[in-house]
């Protein structure tokens, strides 16, 4: 399955803002069998399901241009470098402003939680945002 890749995260948040929700985003490397993982058994489905507004950003990419929460254009490797994200899969939840919302999900530690780690996370992402 696939997940959208990041081009514009001023455009993604706003998708993700008027569905009430948290963006999602997934670091990511070509070839990373734990990035495919948390992609095709996770982050799509549930895209598809309208249950996440879900991104994915390449980390080695340093010449696909993605527009960042301030408006400016940057490599993918330069964002995840911003946000000290140099581990793939790293799954950051933001508010509309690049406001991480939940604690990062660094890795897949261990598979057999990893689902019920992604909810917590995004119940903590949305309740933040219903608060704020």
């Amino acid at each position: 399955m696939s997940l959208t890749i990041a081009t514009s995260l001023t455009r993604h948040s706003a998708m993700a803002k008027r569905a009430g929700r948290p963006l999602v985003v997934m670091t990511s490397l070509p070839g990373c069998p734990y990035c495919d993982l948390v992609r095709d058994h996770y982050l799509s489905p549930m895209a598809l399901a309208n249950e996440v507004v879900a991104v994915q950003l390449n980390i080695a990419d340093n010449t696909a241009m993605v527009e960042d929460f301030d408006g400016q254009a940057r490599s993918a490797k330069t964002i995840a470098k911003r946000w000290d994200a140099r581990f793939a899969p790293t799954l950051l939840f933001f508010n509309n402003e690049g406001v991480e919302l939940a604690e990062r999900i660094v890795g897949v530690a261990v598979p057999d939680f990893f689902g019920a780690y992604l909810e917590q996370r995004l119940e903590t992402a949305k309740r933040i945002l219903q608060a704020a």
